[in-house]
């Protein structure tokens, strides 16, 4: 199962983080991005960085994230780009996460559910991030593909953007916040899709900025697996996100984008070099709040 998957990795490396791959040519070195003189050289220089991180932290994390916004906005040629680190990044046995936050009614969203979870599909991803603020008929579709393709999804719950309370934080007339009620509904979404440590394929994304929520979540969803955006570049810390887990260090992923990727603006030197760095200070800095991560 492939949340198991994603488990065995992240103990395996004693690192619950992920690298996200929001590649934008304004992350390429100078004297790189002043010799792009069309789209596609700026498309292959992107690829051609992604691998370079990639082959820099295959053997540190467990998986990479591949924002697809990135990829979009460099159009037709970006979505290919997509897909060609898309499988790079699985041929270097990392898990892929695809940030896309896909969501629609029943029948375009099951549109989206093949595009991305299908096995043999071109976009196919390991879990795919949704948005669940439409209600079960725009997630069902995801889950059912899930099950039959042993896929998983990260259902949007409490992020990481300053303006999320302005909905999320919002008491309902039971006296749950709106994101404690999508926390409910993930965990029903769940069902009985369990693996073997415990955690469903439907996942929840929960922001490393807002500790309390955080924590509250934890303890509401003692078998759901998070999605931790907001290290870094965002203002979160080891220490602000320890609330995300569970005993022994389980039960979530890290993701840290900027502070990989820009690595090299801020030390200096090889991209890969200031990239594998920049990991390993962000593995030991989770170690020095979690321990060691296993199964307890």
């Amino acid at each position: 199962m492939i949340v198991d998957e994603l488990i065995d990795k992240i103990i395996e490396k004693q690192n619950p983080t992920c690298v996200g791959l929001d590649t934008a040519p304004g992350y390429l070195p100078e004297n790189i991005v002043a010799g792009l003189t069309a789209s596609r050289s700026t498309v292959n220089a992107v690829f051609n960085f992604n691998k370079i991180i990639i082959d820099a932290v295959a053997d540190i994390v467990p998986a990479v994230k591949v924002q697809m916004a990135y990829c979009e906005s460099l159009g037709l040629l970006g979505v290919t780009n997509y897909y060609a680190t898309c499988h790079y990044a699985r041929e270097k046995g990392l898990i892929v996460i695809t940030d896309a936050k896909r969501n629609d009614i029943g029948s375009t969203a099951l549109q989206y559910a093949d595009a991305y979870l299908r096995n043999d599909g071109e976009f196919r991803t390991d879990f795919l991030t949704v948005n669940g603020y439409l209600g079960t008929d725009g997630i069902e579709p995801f889950v059912d593909a899930c099950v039959q393709n042993d896929r998983g999804i990260f259902v949007l719950v409490k992020t990481s953007n300053p303006s999320s309370g302005e909905l999320q934080n919002l008491k309902l007339a039971d006296g749950r916040t709106v994101y404690e009620c999508m926390g409910d509904m993930v965990a029903a979404w769940g069902g009985n899709t369990f693996g073997r440590y415990g955690y469903t394929r439907v996942g929840a994304v929960v922001g490393a900025t807002y500790p309390e929520e955080a924590r509250r979540l934890r303890e509401r969803l003692p078998r759901t697996f998070f999605l931790v955006p907001g290290y870094g570049a965002q203002g979160g810390n080891a220490e602000m996100l320890k609330n995300c887990f569970a005993e022994g260090g389980m039960g979530a992923i890290v993701n840290n984008s900027r502070g990989i990727l820009c690595a090299y603006k801020q030390r200096g030197g090889d991209i890969a070099e200031a990239a594998r760095a920049a990991a390993l200070e962000m593995r030991e800095d989770l170690r020095s709040v979690l321990g060691e991560i296993c199964v307890k």
